[in-house]
C-alpha cells in the first residue's frame, strides 16, 4: 500500500500542510554481496526498500514488513546504520512532509525477490560496483550503511 490509511486520514484534515512522519529504509545484501533495489512505480527511479512506520509500530518491525510487502523477501534487521531527518519534501500531489528515517542493514531469511505490490515495477539484485542510477535519498542511506562501523548510528552529513 503506497500511502498508509492513517496518513490519508490526516491529509483529509490538514490538506497539503507539512506533516512529520517516521520512515524506515532497508539495505539488504545477499550472500554474493549484491544489493536489493526496486524500480519505484511512482518516480521511475531505483531505490532501497522503504516505507512509513505505522502508529505504535517499531521501525525495525516496520522495515521487515515493508521489505516483505514490496519484494516478497522475509528479512531480519540486524543493525541500525543511520537516523536522519530529510529536508521538507513536496510530493507531486502537493503534500509537504519531513521524514525521520531509520536505515537498517538487513539479512534475508527466505523468499525470492520480486515485485510483490504495486510500488515497484521491478526488483533485483545488483553488484555494488555496478548499481543503476539511484534515487538521491537511497544514495546517502546506502553510503551510511556501507560505512557503518558498529558504533555510529546517526547521519553526520
Amino acid at each position: 500500500m503506497p500511502t498508509p490509511d492513517f496518513v490519508l486520514g490526516l491529509r483529509r484534515r490538514i490538506g497539503h500542510e507539512l506533516l512529520y512522519l517516521v520512515g524506515t529504509t532497508a539495505v539488504v545484501l545477499d550472500g554474493e554481496g549484491r544489493l536489493l533495489l526496486g524500480l519505484r512505480a511512482d518516480v521511475r527511479e531505483w531505490a532501497l526498500p522503504s516505507g512509513i512506520v505505522e502508529p505504535g509500530e517499531e521501525p525495525a518491525v516496520a522495515i521487515a514488513r515493508e521489505v516483505l510487502e514490496e519484494t516478497g523477501l522475509l528479512v531480519v534487521p540486524e543493525h541500525l546504520t543511520s537516523i536522519e531527518s530529510t529536508p521538507v519534501l513536496t510530493h507531486t500531489n502537493g503534500d509537504r512532509v519531513i521524514y525521520l528515517d531509520h536505515t537498517f542493514a538487513c539479512r534475508v531469511l527466505s523468499g525470492v525477490a520480486r515485485p510483490a505490490d504495486e510500488e515497484n515495477l521491478q526488483v533485483g539484485w545488483f553488484p555494488l560496483d555496478d548499481l543503476p542510477p539511484l534515487r538521491e535519498s537511497s544514495q546517502g542511506r546506502l553510503a551510511h550503511a556501507l560505512a557503518f562501523d558498529g558504533h555510529t548510528w546517526f547521519a553526520t552529513s
